[in-house]
């Protein structure tokens, strides 16, 4: 069995016209479902990014000098916190996969 997937705030929540379970609640097209889902993927990795982005130019600024320390522990940690969720999500798909190609047809 596959359990939903929840994507943590910090990382990226689709709206609810992009959320998959929703669509699939209300009868929408397969196709639509899985575009969705790829945006809502995408939109993760994004955040992702972008927060792996701010840690390095916040942790650049302090070595120069130039940023508050407290604001650079927030951003790593924030980063960090970032990529363990969406560690956890691959975690999760590759998973579901397995699950998946180890069933009979």
């Amino acid at each position: 069995m596959i359990l939903p997937l929840n994507i943590v705030s910090n990382v990226g929540q689709a709206d609810q016209a992009a959320n998959p379970l929703a669509l699939a609640a209300s009868g929408a097209n397969p196709t639509d479902i899985a575009t969705s889902f790829t945006q809502a993927l995408t939109n993760a990795v994004s955040k992702t990014a972008d927060s792996l982005t701010n840690a390095q130019q916040m942790s650049i600024q302090a070595l120069q000098g130039k940023g508050d320390t407290r604001q650079v522990v927030d951003a790593v940690l924030d980063a960090q916190q970032s990529l363990q969720t969406a560690i956890a999500i691959r975690d999760k798909i590759v998973s579901a996969y397995l699950d998946i190609s180890r069933m009979s047809i």
